[in-house]
């Protein structure tokens, strides 16, 4: 009988310590800021499609490039609830306009590689702010929020505007895990001041992301592995993966959404669209870019792209 004690009690010390095991190493490769994102290099799933042209890129590049050269913007800090200093960065339009973006960046990103976005807005009248979210760019934080704290943190940052500007309209824009987190915020009491928001190609939930992601990369099932996840998730970084859906999110929205995806996306899979845009009770539409890979519907097909946008945005702003 103490044998067999000492057995079960072996086992479950090795169960315990595999599992463990299992999600701080996924918590490390997925979630971890400070370590480095390794399985973005040569994904075959962010390679440059055949549908973007050379010479519409490179237009739209040299575009941004003189946009950078005239433009330099100030910089803006909010403390998140959790006590860490998030960097913002405030594009200021000449004139009386009261029209506002907030244009956020995506996963493993910064505000410096949303240029093309920032251009745009200024460019038609807005006032632009692009954050740094947590644990990205400029500002502090160890691990990603993968929209879901982040939601919190765009709340802080729609207050600061209307603190400088009570009459603001603001629109948020979010592409990848920058999709997500508008989404996520669409779900939260907004102020009236937030008019619109568009969202290009963000996922449908975390967990849905992360299991697509694990079955992709290492022909994983998503049970046990994103428990184990989602333990350390909540030790380490204090939220839990299975509450950050951006479906339930704009499923509470009361805020008009665009929904934006290229049909050849297979790094958020071109499918969460239809999740996300029959979950939204709102006013809404969707615009889908033939060819378009993760994040390259502006890319394939800039004049649809900011067409559709203007035609949506202008009916709320």
């Amino acid at each position: 009988m103490k044998k067999i004690s000492i057995i079960s009690i072996s086992i479950i010390i090795f169960l315990t310590a595999s599992y463990g095991f299992v999600g701080n190493y996924f918590y490390n490769y997925a979630l971890n800021a400070d370590k480095k994102k390794e399985f973005l290099q040569d994904n075959p799933h962010l390679e440059r499609t055949e549908a973007v042209l050379a010479e519409v890129a490179e237009a739209s590049e040299l575009a941004d490039a003189e946009f950078s050269k005239k433009h330099s913007p100030s910089r803006l800090t909010i403390v998140s609830e959790d006590d860490l200093k998030l960097n913002g960065y405030l594009f200021e339009n000449e004139g009386t306009t009261q029209k506002w973006a907030i244009v956020v960046h995506g996963y493993n990103g910064n505000s410096t590689q949303m240029t093309r976005y920032v251009r745009n807005f200024y460019e038609n009248g807005y006032h632009v702010l692009t954050p740094d979210l947590r644990g990205h760019g400029d500002s502090e934080g160890h691990y990603i929020g993968m929209g879901w704290d982040d939601r919190k943190d765009m709340l802080l940052w729609i207050n600061q505007i209307i603190e400088k500007d009570p009459q603001a309209e603001i629109l948020l824009y979010g592409i990848s895990m920058g999709g997500a987190t508008v989404m996520m915020t669409s779900g939260e009491s907004l102020p009236a001041n937030v008019k619109v928001i568009v969202e290009d190609c963000g996922y449908s939930s975390v967990v849905d992301e992360f299991t697509y992601q694990l079955d992709d990369l290492f022909g994983l099932p998503k049970f046990p592995v994103m428990n184990a996840a989602n333990t350390i998730t909540k030790i380490r970084a204090g939220y839990d993966l299975n509450e950050a859906s951006a479906v339930e999110q704009v499923a509470k929205s009361n805020t008009p959404i665009l929904f934006i995806h290229g049909d050849a996306d297979t790094f958020v899979p071109y499918t969460m669209l239809d999740e996300v845009y029959n979950a939204a009770n709102v006013e809404k539409e969707k615009l889908i870019i033939p060819g378009a890979g993760h994040g390259e519907a502006e890319k394939v097909d800039p004049e649809k792209y900011w067409n559709t946008i203007w035609n949506f945005v202008n009916k709320f702003m």
